[in-house]
Formats: C-alpha cells, sequence, structure tokens
C-alpha cells in the first residue's frame, strides 16, 4: 500500500532533477504519473523527448503507469490539453506539481527583455497556465458532486524568497511563485484542492550553474558514506507527503527543504517600528526617525545572511 494509490499526478519538468525524483517517488507510492518535460535544455529553447521518455520507462520497469507529454507550460492552451489528455488517459487528475523552470542569469544592467520574459513565461506563467487549467477541472468535478481532493504543490527558490544577485528574473518569479500559492489556495480550497510550495535546496542543472556562493556550494558532494543534503531526491517524500490525504489541512504554507531539515516559512514580518499617533508623518519628522528605525541593522547582506541563517 502507498500513500497515494489510486490518485493521478502531473509533474512538469520531470525529465531531469528535482522533477523526475518526484515523479519517480509518486509512481513508487501508487500514483499514476505523467511525466510532463518539453526537454529544454537550461539556456535555450530546444526540444528533445528523451528525458520524459526515459522516465517513463524506469517507472514502468519498476511497474508503475507512467506517460510522457512533452508540453510547453509557457503555452496556455497546450496546458489545457495537458490536463485533459491525462483525464481522458487516466479518468481523473489527483496532484498537479509545477516543478518546470529554466534560467536566464544575468545582472539586471545587462539583461535583455527575451531573458526576462523567458523566466516569466516558463515559471510564473507556466504555474498559472498548469493550475488555472487543473483548477477549472477541479471546480467542474466539485460542482457535479465529485470530490478529487486536488493537491497543488508548486517550487519557489531562496533566490525568490531572500534574494540572489544575478537573478532579478528568476528571483522575481519564484517569488511571485510563494505569493500564488498562499492566493490560489484561499481561492480554489471551496472544491476540495490543497495549494502549498516548496523551496527546495538541491543539486540539479539550475543550482549548479546559479551566480556565486550558492552555485559552488551546490557543486560540492559529500564523502562517501554521508547524507548528500543537496541530493534533489530529498524533497520528494515532502511532495509526496503533500500531495497525499495525510496532508489534507494543510494549504497555503511555503515550506523550505534541505536535506533531512523542512522550515515552515512565514512572509513578510516586521521587525521594527517607529509609529505616530493620530497624524501621519511629515516628511521633515522622518529625518531623525528613519535613523531611528534604522539603527542596529547591520549594514551586511542581510538577503545573504538570511538565507545561511535557514541552512
Amino acid at each position: 500500500m502507498g500513500l497515494l494509490d489510486g490518485k493521478v499526478a502531473i509533474v512538469t519538468g520531470a525529465g531531469r532533477g528535482i522533477g523526475r525524483e518526484d515523479a519517480l517517488v509518486l509512481a513508487k507510492e501508487g500514483a499514476k504519473v505523467v511525466v510532463a518535460d518539453v526537454g529544454t535544455a537550461r539556456n535555450e529553447m530546444t526540444e528533445e523527448k528523451g528525458p520524459a521518455d526515459e522516465v517513463v520507462d524506469e517507472i514502468k520497469k519498476a511497474g508503475g503507469e507512467a506517460m510522457a507529454s512533452y508540453t510547453n507550460v509557457a503555452d496556455f492552451n497546450a496546458t489545457k490539453e495537458m490536463i485533459d489528455n491525462t483525464v481522458k488517459e487516466f479518468g481523473e487528475l489527483n496532484i498537479l506539481v509545477n516543478n518546470a523552470g529554466i534560467l536566464r542569469d544575468r545582472m539586471l544592467v545587462n539583461m535583455s527583455e527575451a531573458e526576462w520574459d523567458a523566466i516569466m513565461a516558463v515559471h510564473l506563467k507556466g504555474t498559472f497556465n498548469c493550475t488555472r487549467h487543473a483548477a477549472a477541472y477541479w471546480r467542474k468535478e466539485s460542482k457535479e458532486g465529485r470530490d478529487r481532493k486536488g493537491s497543488v504543490i508548486n517550487m519557489a527558490s531562496d533566490a525568490g524568497l531572500v534574494g540572489n544577485p544575478g537573478q532579478t528574473n528568476y528571483g522575481s518569479a519564484k517569488a511571485g511563485i510563494a505569493a500564488f500559492t498562499v492566493i490560489s489556495a484561499a481561492e480554489i480550497g471551496r472544491y476540495g484542492v490543497r495549494v502549498n510550495c516548496i523551496v527546495p535546496m538541491a543539486r540539479t542543472r539550475l543550482t549548479t550553474e546559479t551566480p556565486g556562493a550558492v552555485g559552488e556550494m551546490m557543486s560540492q558532494k559529500p564523502p562517501e558514506g554521508e547524507l548528500d543534503i543537496y541530493d534533489p531526491a530529498n524533497t520528494a517524500s515532502v511532495i509526496v507527503y503533500l500531495a497525499s490525504d495525510e496532508a489534507k489541512d494543510i494549504s497555503g504554507r511555503v515550506f523550505h527543504t534541505q536535506g533531512g531539515r523542512i522550515d515552515l516559512m512565514s512572509g513578510w514580518n516586521s521587525v521594527k517600528t517607529i509609529k505616530k499617533e493620530k497624524t501621519s508623518w511629515e516628511a521633515s519628522e522622518l529625518v531623525n526617525r528613519m535613523k531611528e528605525l534604522m539603527e542596529g541593522v547591520e549594514a551586511e547582506d542581510l538577503s545573504q545572511k538570511m538565507m545561511w541563517s535557514i541552512l
């Protein structure tokens, strides 16, 4: 008996990295899996069906059920077709893992419009496209008296939660996905659908080439016999749990994962306050009071401090 026996899952970006591990473990736990991967390269829009087909073959050899989809998640109509084909092939849809991603790293002053748009199209719009059509399916099912208990799991990044130089496009998209998770969970919960988000620290094609210390850290592997805290397989168990009925009361949440550690994240929080009663501030008054507000705040890069504090 698996945690996901009888359920049907779509995993985007499932040809490699975290998505591949998710697809394999979802299938191991009893789900029928649509391995969705357009086969695109990390930094160019080539298409290769091989990765999706290989994962499907691996699942089938292990005794599971799977089919490949070569859908470009940035295509609104194509994602609807993917949802429709999944229901046609497997009879229903229960789980959606929005994992597909690319990188177009560049410092802001050198970033092209195309590099910005490509990231938004795959990450933020892709998450919207797939979730939007899956939600429409679940709403229809709910209204017709069939409660599918849908589960959507999105993928964000520390680049979005705390920032990383060279990734204004990627970080902005990932921060948007975290916000999308919270808002969409509030909207579609009425149809029995849960929406959660994972922020994984994992070694993938994307993270090993991330600018700065993060990329260097991800490229290193531990000595043989020690826990590899950046193994992308570490995240898969969290995905399975959130996709299962055991997590029926968890929605609108963001979780950070690294090795055997799971952090429940909370959004922007006030860390210090100045307040004026009855009237608003005059700009001249803020000359000294804003200095008071910032007093004690270290001048070092706070985003990097935050990032390492959760490792």
